[in-house]
């Protein structure tokens, strides 16, 4: 089945899928600047590039796209109808990526915490930011 928009149309909407600051990390970020944690964002020296490092509570924190990390059981983790073989290898290098990091930022002594994009809408917002705080709190101990 042939593409309903042309290759270059394609391309451009490719383009504007932000690697970070995306919304959902802008708003996570904005939460635990509010709530007093302090962070670094995006740290190229660490695996992964987490896209925020609390080096205080020695915690990195990932924010996944359900699509793009594929969550399991989550109804926006979709495989597109086209080019399925492709979608797949790239999906799979997705996850076999973050399990590496997420193994390598542990083996250097960092808790990894993960928080999903599905969890991050209006109505789950509040519960998952305040588990993620006691996470964080419970790391200083």
């Amino acid at each position: 089945m042939a593409d309903r928009i042309s290759k270059e149309k394609r391309s451009w909407n490719m383009s504007r899928i932000r690697g970070k600051d995306t919304e959902i990390e802008i708003k996570v970020r904005q939460w635990l600047f509010h709530e007093g944690f302090r962070f670094r964002k995006n740290v190229r020296k660490l695996p992964g590039t987490p896209d925020i490092v609390l080096p205080k509570y020695k915690t990195v924190i990932f924010v996944h796209g359900c699509f793009w990390h594929r969550h399991p059981g989550c109804k926006n983790a979709t495989t597109p109808k086209t080019r399925t073989d492709f979608w797949n290898k790239k999906f799979a290098r997705n996850v076999a990526n973050d399990r590496k990091n997420k193994e390598k930022l542990q083996a250097l002594g960092w808790n990894v915490v993960v928080v999903w994009e599905c969890e991050l809408d209006n109505k789950h917002f509040l519960e998952t930011m305040e588990r993620m705080k006691a996470e964080l709190l419970n790391n200083l101990l």
